[in-house]
């Protein structure tokens, strides 16, 4: 029998996940060296900072729109570069790998089974096959962390909205040997690559500690993708014209960030009799 199974691969993966390991070195050593007093910390507990700071964030997502039509729960890893001004506003760059268990297109290689119902490899025997949600997001966010609602002026419930650009793509992936029929340029006739614009807005609670290392943010999270399909043929489905209008591809949930503000060394006062 065809052994779907869903996960996630892709070129644009092994950039990604190269990416954020470099990613994640940069967040830990900015935590040793907070943490080591090699930036100073500034206390926050009285006045509004203003900061530049880096972090990394997961998310939990459910899908709407016509992205439930292909694909079901869907996770992002991402991170963020940004600066919180002393007016509390927020300007910032994310990015986000998006990837998934959940491949709606269960018949789409219905037409590459045999009579016994597999599909065979190079060496004339039945191969695994794999489907893979691959995706990805880069965005300019803007927003605001209201001061009065937290436990200092720097934390509170914040609200960001931002705009960029969407990719996602089914991975298709053969264990053993090659499947010649979907292998090469083939590929390109099954993956529905989209891609486009993307909107998206976040509410939650930001947390700054009074001092050390210890700062967070976790909300809602939506996100509105204004894309089209790239691929003008379904090999699949030769005789169905693909739609080319734009789609809506609708995902929310919870993201959960850890955040490092990199302060600047606070200027000692010295005093001479």
């Amino acid at each position: 029998m065809l052994n779907i199974h869903n996960f996630i691969a892709n070129p644009i993966e092994k950039h990604m996940k190269k990416f954020f390991r470099y990613f994640l070195l940069v967040v830990l050593s900015f935590n040793y060296m907070q943490s080591t007093n090699l930036f100073a910390q500034r206390v926050v507990a009285d006045d509004i900072v203003a900061t530049p700071y880096i972090g990394l964030h997961y998310g939990a997502n459910l899908t709407g729109g016509d992205f439930a039509d292909r694909y079901g729960f869907a996770n992002h890893l991402g991170g963020i570069f940004g600066y919180k001004t002393d007016m509390n506003w927020i300007f910032a760059i994310d990015g986000n790998f998006i990837f998934s268990q959940n491949v709606r297109e269960p018949y789409m290689l219905q037409n590459l089974l045999d009579s016994q119902g597999t599909i065979t490899n190079t060496s004339g025997a039945p191969s695994d096959v794999v489907l893979y949600l691959r995706g990805y997001n880069i965005n300019a966010v803007f927003g605001f962390i209201f001061p009065n609602t937290g436990h200092n002026p720097n934390s509170g419930v914040m609200f960001k909205i931002g705009g960029g650009y969407l990719q996602h793509k089914i991975r298709i992936e053969t264990q053993e040997d090659e499947v010649p029929q979907i292998s090469g340029d083939y590929l390109t006739g099954y993956d529905r690559l989209t891609s486009g614009l993307n909107t998206s807005q976040f509410v939650g609670y930001n947390f700054m500690a009074n001092g050390g290392i210890y700062n967070f943010y976790a909300g809602f999270y939506f996100i509105q993708g204004h894309t089209y399909n790239r691929r003008a043929l379904f090999w699949d489905r030769p005789d169905f014209e693909v739609p080319m209008d734009r789609r809506l591809d609708i995902q929310y949930g919870v993201r959960f960030g850890w955040m490092i503000p990199v302060y600047k060394r606070q200027v000692k006062d010295f005093y001479f009799n």
